[in-house]
């Protein structure tokens, strides 16, 4: 189809493109190698079919914003397709020969699908944009009072137009040139819409109808050839980083484990994340497969609540920096303010979120762990809590001699008084010495005594996990605490572990493996639930139904993803549970977590609390349970505003239902 001439001097546009498109990938290449650790290549083999899965279905794509998710999934499907699609018009425009018209049924499907598949690439790139320049959706974008480089701000709407641009001009020209095909040689009932189109060149010389067919070609093609050195500095290469990220990822307990690190080790000298190069090379992917959508932002429950964090910023800001050369030796406190470092409650929303695999939170959290360990800079508020668990073993700074007084009056043997218990229940600083969680802890002992098991609690041996130390990047607090916990932990040689703590829950289960404590350990309404099927506790009906709305604890529904547990116990005990609109997986978090308990948030137009407190008062139910004693004391001081709501944790509402 093309001249000898045309055939020559494209190839040559494209021998010069790929060039400086290689020189784009080398540069990244580069960036990413001098990140921290190597991928452990045989578990990129493992989880290579999971990535390409999501690759192909775009399956995480669709947790979120439904339409824009469909029309998102017109244009990466159409991709898919027009990766061969392209190639046989190569092949076409160079040879003058079309493999598809000499495959049967095969070509037959195979022009179905070009079709189509232009089609909706079309109608999906027209109404993403209009979408994005027209409509200005505000979560497409970050408020001024978040870091944004300024190359960002305008550079994040360029980017979209000239990629938007290019998917237009690419699809469209190959369209028309295949119309021109079409019309030359006559109708084709598999390809209606290009048929259609078609239709107006009727009547045009085979001579223009071929001019036609070269135009739409160096208009389709050349498109490609310009685009491609801007590739790898455009959000679309997130088509094939989006997989890799998911492959490179290290395998994880579960979305908020955190990498151990040897506090005994006197080599090292960097601790946290100070610069881009002291995050792991996954953390680098990440910015190359962000594609700016701000989904991440949209769910943070900081930036919700007005404060300077988001998320989306943070990753984009990485991704500029590459951009306008800023290397891997730049700061990250340039990237994202301290006080913005400091508003993350670690909920995770934005990891589970993110439909390429970004961890933005594992970022914050190594930032702070080079703030707490290299530059003593941490809220002043933090400091009690850190001597709490320093001196006392518990952010409280309650006496371990005092760890039992919540059970005063009721039969909980420690492990002294019964050293081989089928079950060992961590009760946890706040149960054991915050007087409203203690409740929590004096009903969940009610119903093990009521169930009769065998079990024991640690008692004045009990120590804080760390849990808040570590989020707060005082890891070396951390690491003392889990050090003493796993050597105790080993010697009572638990079967099973149960906490009425989902952050309890977490560090014994996901990170303290990394310690050589491996525990099977499950959450308090786990148990309950047991005991109900098991027929070990008995709960009276009561004619008065109890209107319930669960919160799910961001450390038990999204980091560990029990969320049916802690619903089912209600109903066992005849609760009627209302939904919120933000649940499982996708719950709110209630402020609390990442160390937030122990400092004042960060500036904003509304507490976490507050928000996740009206939320559940929306949905017309009297009492507001929880299976999480930071979340029970940051909803009661919610609901100390309006009284509307009782809040009580699941084990307070089963125990009152037990049958004497």
């Amino acid at each position: 189809m093309l001249t000898l001439v045309e055939k020559i001097i494209f190839a040559v546009a494209l021998l010069v493109s790929l060039y400086f498109t290689w020189r784009g990938v080398v540069r990244i290449v580069s960036n990413i190698a001098s990140g921290q650790g190597k991928p452990d290549w045989q578990v990129v083999l493992r989880k290579a079919g999971g990535a390409l899965f999501k690759f192909i279905t775009f399956q995480p794509v669709f947790r979120f914003r439904l339409i824009p998710s469909i029309l998102h999934g017109l244009i990466g499907w159409g991709f898919l397709a027009f990766l061969l699609i392209n190639l046989n018009d190569i092949i076409y425009a160079y040879f003058n020969w079309r493999w598809v018209d000499h495959t049967g049924l095969f070509g037959d499907f195979y022009r179905l699908l070009a079709d189509a598949a232009n089609l909706l690439i079309l109608l999906g790139i027209m109404a993403m944009a209009f979408r994005r320049f027209a409509l200005r959706p505000p979560t497409l974008r970050s408020r001024q009072t978040t870091l944004l480089l300024p190359e960002a701000r305008s550079g994040i709407s360029r980017d979209s137009a000239i990629v938007a641009g290019f998917i237009f001009l690419h699809n469209s020209a190959r369209l028309i040139g295949e119309s021109f095909f079409v019309a030359e040689h006559g109708p084709d009932s598999w390809q209606p819409f290009i048929s259609t189109v078609a239709s107006l060149w009727v009547g045009m010389s085979p001579e223009a109808m071929l001019i036609g067919e070269r135009v739409a070609f160096w208009l389709s093609m050349g498109a490609i050839a310009a685009f491609l050195p801007y590739f790898p500095y455009s959000k679309h290469i997130h088509l094939f980083f989006a997989p890799i990220n998911f492959a490179l990822k290290p395998e994880r307990k579960s979305i908020g484990q955190l990498g151990y690190l040897n506090m005994d080790d006197e080599k090292i000298e960097q601790f946290g994340a100070a610069k881009v190069s002291d995050l792991g090379y996954e953390q680098i992917v990440d910015a190359y497969a962000c594609i700016m959508c701000f989904r991440c932002q949209e769910v943070c429950p900081a930036y919700n609540t007005g404060k300077i964090l988001s998320p989306a910023a943070l990753e984009i800001n990485k991704r500029y920096n590459f951009n306008l050369g800023g290397g891997t030796d730049k700061p990250l406190i340039d990237l994202i303010p301290e006080e913005a470092v400091w508003a993350c409650t670690s909920c995770g929303a934005c990891v589970d979120i993110c439909p390429v695999g970004n961890e933005p939170m594992r970022d914050i959290l190594e930032i702070r762990r080079n703030l707490a360990l290299m530059e003593s800079s941490v809220p002043k508020q933090l400091e009690s809590a850190f001597r709490g668990m320093e001196r006392n073993a518990n952010p409280w700074n309650v006496s371990p001699a005092d760890r039992m007084k919540w059970a005063e009056g009721l039969s909980v043997p420690t492990i002294e008084q019964n050293p081989e218990p089928e079950l060992l229940w961590w009760v946890g600083c706040a149960p054991a010495t915050d007087a409203r969680a203690q409740k929590t802890a004096r009903a969940f002992a009610k119903i093990l005594n009521a169930a009769g098991l065998n079990y024991a609690v640690l008692g004045k041996n009990e120590q804080c996990t760390g849990d808040s130390a570590r989020r707060a990047g005082r890891e070396d607090i951390f690491f003392g605490l889990a050090t003493g916990n796993v050597e105790l932990l080993n010697e009572v040689a638990p079967k099973r572990i149960v906490t009425t703590c989902p952050h309890c829950l977490h560090t014994l289960k996901n990170e303290y493996p990394a310690f050589g404590g491996e525990y099977q350990v499950i959450h308090h309404t786990q148990l309950i639930n047991e005991l109900v099927g098991a027929g070990k506790i008995e709960l009276k009906a009561d004619n008065d139904t109890l209107q319930v709305t669960f919160h799910d604890p961001c450390y038990l529904g999204r980091h560990n993803g029990i969320v049916d547990a802690p619903r089912d116990a209600l109903k066992s005990a005849g609760a009627l549970t209302v939904e919120m609109p933000r649940n499982a997986a996708k719950s709110f978090c209630c402020g609390a977590g990442g160390a937030q308990m122990w400092k004042e948030e960060e500036p904003g137009t509304e507490r976490v609390n507050a928000a996740r407190y009206a939320e559940a008062k929306s949905t017309g139910a009297k009492t507001l349970a929880v299976g999480c004693p930071f979340c029970l004391t940051m909803m009661s001081d919610a609901a100390k505003a309006d009284d509307v709501l009782q809040v009580l944790d699941v084990a307070e509402i089963v125990a009152a239902r037990l049958k004497d």
